[in-house]
């Protein structure tokens, strides 16, 4: 096995890190930093109840500058609060009645490897929420979900078969001020 991932544990309340640091001492491919060691973390794993404000900014601070990788151990998760953590940069959501020293090497090495790590359920949730998202706020706009619009992407499209501004223009009845403005923005 190679080198060990360095895993910070942070937790709402000193209980649960003491416990969670507990469980993954046992773990071979973890190395748990106690609370005062400066070492570079490539894993921090946020204990929290609920993902609130506190468990956001926790969330923020250990992706700041690429930092850490983040696993979040929660007991509720809301569809709110499962988009919020994912933008906050969750690598990992574990519910805490799915934890085990196991589930969360496992999600640590996930992250760690730049590969997401989530239960079932969590996942379909997300997708559902993206996929309302995606009709209810980007297509009502014109928006696919690469944040182009369909004009776009017919530009695009016409620049990689090899045609220049002026044969976009004519071909989409666009001035080619027009084709020129969308190819800068």
């Amino acid at each position: 096995m190679g080198t060990r991932l360095s895993v910070r544990v942070v937790a709402s309340d000193p209980v649960s890190e003491s416990g969670v640091r507990a469980q993954l001492r046992g773990r071979p491919e973890l190395r748990v930093l106690e609370p005062d060691d400066d070492t570079a973390v490539d894993v921090t794993i946020a204990v929290t109840d609920d993902i609130d404000d506190t468990a956001i900014r926790t969330m923020k601070a250990a992706r700041r500058d690429g930092q850490s990788s983040v696993v979040l151990v929660t007991t509720r998760v809301d569809d709110g609060g499962l988009l919020a953590a994912v933008e906050a940069g969750a690598g990992a959501i574990v519910p805490r009645s799915e934890v085990s020293p196991e589930r969360l090497a496992r999600a640590a090495t996930s992250v760690a490897e730049g590969r997401g790590d989530g239960s079932a359920d969590l996942l379909g949730r997300l997708l559902d929420q993206v996929g309302h998202l995606q009709r209810t706020v980007l297509s009502g706009r014109g928006y696919r979900p690469t944040g182009l619009s369909d004009r776009e992407v017919m530009i695009l499209r016409l620049i990689a078969e090899g045609a220049d501004t002026s044969e976009i223009a004519g071909s989409l009845a666009y001035s080619e001020r027009t084709v020129k403005n969308v190819i800068h923005d």
